[in-house]
């Protein structure tokens, strides 16, 4: 681990090492030959450090990697605002005044982030929630933290096909309960009214027609397990008060009985609702929502996340072909790249699988495979061809590896081009559009034209 200090206090610094290194948690000063990212370690401040946001953001690169901003004293803390240095990607900010406390809150911090991360990287994660990305990277880690070392019930809010049943599926196997059961997962969107309290609770035999014989609600079959509610938005008010004694006090009768049964289980919930509008609206159990939402997630849509569809892509292919995964010519990664997913990942695994389909032989898949509907109405989505803005251009083209030369110059060839389209082709408006001479708007066509050639 690295340290490295930003003002005054070498002598109150020397003391927070000695004690970390009592701790066994060996600092080496970070070597100015540093990448902008060095792995996780400590950026030393005291009051008078006004750039500390900006090295946190660059040390920690945006939060990738663990960092932790430790103050001369809590006035130092507060004079550069310790929520603007989270925001800027620190992991904690911690007062330094007192070496011994301060080296046992790094020391723990970081034995549980190596813990966190190391389960972040195993493949029971990896094998299926894929993706590097910044914004899935931290929902891993909130999930996996929350999971392995909390017991509380989880929220998992987003859109449709974000992988909420997959998070789910990833708390129950990391829960670390030695007496741990079964996950049981119950669809509210799919649960027929009137038969909603047998669903849940189970009923006797013959308490309505069609009950020939006794069976096992959910709850119960979840005893000593996960219980996983998928869209419990969609539950009506009159089940929302059955299940909240459940989760409240850990009770429930069966439909037709007057005994009362006992259920211990961790609940995780999903929806794409807004609970918290539902509540206000009356649409949803204000006592029910906070039970349930002891840890609340929203995972990200696809469009946030775009630079995890390459993965993504190789990952579904995977499934299908094995080990031997076909190569995917650029022209098809770019359309995939470029595309919207109203349905997120699951939509982008259905529109692998389609071009999966088609392709034969063992050569990569080419624009050949792509089906028709999907096919772009022009040739390659361009680089500004971005529904989400210059942000969003920015992002695919980061996805598809490219530098920050390459950026810039697709950039400006893409500005030169649809300046000209608006020109009508006139090379002297175009230059005025672009603010440059004629003669170097020319001189830049040539030159791109020679490198074609």
């Amino acid at each position: 681990m690295w340290w490295e200090r930003f003002g005054a206090g070498e002598r109150r610094d020397r003391g927070l090492l000695e004690a970390l290194a009592r701790r066994g948690v060996e600092c080496q000063p970070l070597a100015r030959s540093s990448g902008p990212t060095a792995g996780p370690g400590l950026l030393l401040f005291d009051a008078e450090a006004p750039e500390i946001a900006d090295w946190v953001r660059e040390r920690s690169g945006h939060g990738q990697e663990r960092v932790i901003a430790v103050g001369a004293s809590r006035e130092s803390i507060a004079r550069n605002s310790g929520w603007k240095l989270l925001e800027a990607g620190a992991s904690d900010v911690l007062a330094g005044d007192d070496p011994a406390v301060a080296a046992e809150a790094v020391a723990a911090r970081f034995e549980r982030w190596e813990e966190v991360d190391r389960l972040v990287a195993s493949t029971v994660v990896t094998r299926n929630l894929v993706g590097q990305s910044l914004a899935w990277r931290s929902v891993l880690r909130q999930v996996v933290e929350v999971a392995r070392f909390g017991s509380s019930s989880v929220l998992l809010g987003g859109e449709s096909g974000t992988g909420k049943e997959l998070v789910a599926r990833l708390i129950h196997t990391l829960d670390a309960r030695d007496d741990k059961r079964e996950l049981v997962v119950l669809d509210c969107t799919t649960i027929v009214p009137e038969l909603s309290g047998s669903e849940f609770f189970g009923h006797e035999r013959g308490s309505f027609t069609s009950a020939v014989a006794a069976r096992e609600g959910a709850v119960a079959l979840a005893d000593g397990g996960t219980l996983f509610l998928d869209e419990i938005g969609e539950l009506p008010l009159r089940l929302q008060a059955e299940l909240l004694r459940v989760v409240q006090e850990g009770t429930y009768k069966r439909v037709g009985s007057n005994a009362w049964q006992k259920a211990r289980f961790r609940l995780v919930c999903a929806t794409h609702r807004d609970l918290l509008g539902e509540v206000e609206g009356g649409g949803f159990r204000r006592d029910l929502y906070y039970r349930i939402a002891a840890w609340t997630c929203r995972l990200p849509p696809l469009r946030e996340r775009r630079e995890d569809i390459p993965a993504l892509v190789r990952h579904f292919l995977r499934e299908r072909y094995g080990d031997e995964v076909p190569e995917v010519d650029p022209e098809v990664l770019d359309l995939l790249l470029a595309r919207e997913y109203p349905g997120n990942v699951r939509d982008l695994r259905q529109l692998v699988g389609r071009i999966a389909h088609r392709h034969v032989g063992t050569g990569p898949i080419t624009v050949g495979d792509v089906p028709h509907e999907e096919r772009p109405e022009s040739s390659c989505p361009g680089f500004a061809a971005r529904p989400d803005g210059f942000e969003g251009a920015v992002r695919l083209a980061l996805a598809r590896r490219l530098g920050l030369k390459e950026i810039g110059n697709l950039a400006a060839e893409t500005a030169i081009r649809l300046a000209l389209e608006e020109e009508k082709g006139s090379l002297r408006r175009a230059a005025e559009r672009l603010g440059v001479t004629d003669r170097a708007l020319q001189m830049r066509r040539a030159a791109r034209k020679q490198a074609e050639d």
